[in-house]
């Protein structure tokens, strides 16, 4: 593992709180990266095989995301070792646990993230009040209900496209990751006429290069099961979701799953980032070299956290999707369009946006602090 020293630099991150109570199994890292623009937010993530290495980088992808979203809030994460499929009352200890202990961190919202949900944001609001993501019984816009991130990544794949060479109109689609993310994004997409030609969970993958019915996935889903029963198409190991022939390729689970060692496997010509860090940078350099297009994380997946800071000031739904629409737009279009001109990787044009207007909230604070 890296020293944690190796990623700090001059915008952050301005705070790690490890958390332990055993008596209750809870082991979590809070990583507050940077607070320029205003109190971080960022989703709670719940796996047993998170790092704090992890939470670091995607605290950094969450100033990122916010800053290049024009949120008045700086970036954080929580990771938190356990079971996503825990009884619910234990889950309920655990998460309520978890918000008694980062009480005092009030420079910090929490959010739902992989395992955890809008329930989870509820326990947390009724425990120190400080949740956004909440059930719409709490007035909360629930966005893994609604789609929230699945809609700005359908938006970021039609501003992608003229830079593409093809329409979205028949264009195959695969999906790494058919979750509360992945699923709405390609029910959007092929709204829109793409075809949906493979998918993966975590238990497996399906493909069909005659296409397959979305709405038969998310009903095996919602039943419990993996697309991998979808009754027809090749199945196979989930890993194999890389090796689909299609045009557009989504990935929307774990952090790393495209790298310098897989990459030439995948056979797409636009990558569109649903999941946060899902490729390491030297994986983005050598799809660039090949020709293939790919819209950063932080530009491409920001319609939940877009969704979670408007509900946080009192926003309604449809604002959220028209401002979702408007950001993901135009932010991927000036991407792409600065990479096209300065011959960039899009992640390097992505970046040089979102640090530029870090690093100008950081002159409106006292010292420069983050």
């Amino acid at each position: 593992m890296a020293d944690l020293f190796d990623f700090a630099d001059d915008l952050g991150p301005a705070k790690i709180v490890h958390v332990y109570q055993p008596s209750v199994n809870l082991k979590a890292v809070l990583v507050v990266d940077n607070v320029a623009a205003g109190p971080a937010i960022g989703g709670v993530r719940l796996a047993p095989d998170v790092t704090t290495e992890e939470c670091v980088r995607l605290a950094r992808a969450m100033t990122l995301k916010n800053a290049a979203a024009g949120l008045p809030h700086g970036g954080a994460k929580v990771v938190l070792w356990g079971d996503p499929a825990l009884p619910p009352p234990e889950k309920e200890r655990l998460i309520r646990a978890l918000a008694c202990s980062l009480r005092d961190e009030r420079q910090y919202i929490f959010g739902p993230d992989m395992g955890t949900d809008e329930m989870c944001m509820s326990w947390i609001k009724d425990e120190i009040g400080r949740a956004a993501g909440l059930p719409p019984e709490v007035g909360g816009i629930p966005l893994d209900e609604i789609g929230a991130t699945g809609w700005g990544l359908r938006h970021a794949t039609e501003a992608a496209l003229p830079f593409c060479g093809f329409k979205l109109k028949n264009a195959l689609l695969v999906i790494q990751g058919f979750g509360a993310v992945g699923l709405h994004a390609a029910r959007f997409l092929t709204k829109k006429g793409a075809v949906l030609v493979g998918a993966a969970d975590s238990r497996g993958a399906v493909y069909h290069p005659e296409g397959l019915e979305v709405e038969k996935l998310i009903k095996l889903k919602k039943a419990g099961q993996s697309v991998a029963d979808y009754p027809r198409g090749e199945k196979c190991d989930r890993e194999k979701v890389i090796d689909f022939p299609c045009d557009i390729w989504i990935p929307a689970a774990r952090p790393d799953v495209l790298t310098e060692e897989n990459a030439h496997r995948l056979q797409a010509r636009l990558v569109v980032q649903g999941a946060n860090i899902p490729m390491t940078y030297g994986a983005e350099k050598y799809l660039h070299d090949q020709g293939v297009i790919c819209v950063p994380d932080f530009i491409a997946n920001s319609g939940g956290v877009i969704c979670a800071a408007m509900e946080y000031q009192g926003a309604n739904q449809a604002a959220v999707f028209e401002t979702i629409e408007e950001k993901v737009r135009y932010n991927t279009k000036v991407v792409l369009e600065e990479a096209k001109a300065k011959k960039i990787l899009p992640r390097d044009a992505a970046l040089n946006l979102a640090v530029q207007r870090v690093k100008k909230a950081m002159t409106t604070r006292r010292w420069g602090i983050f």
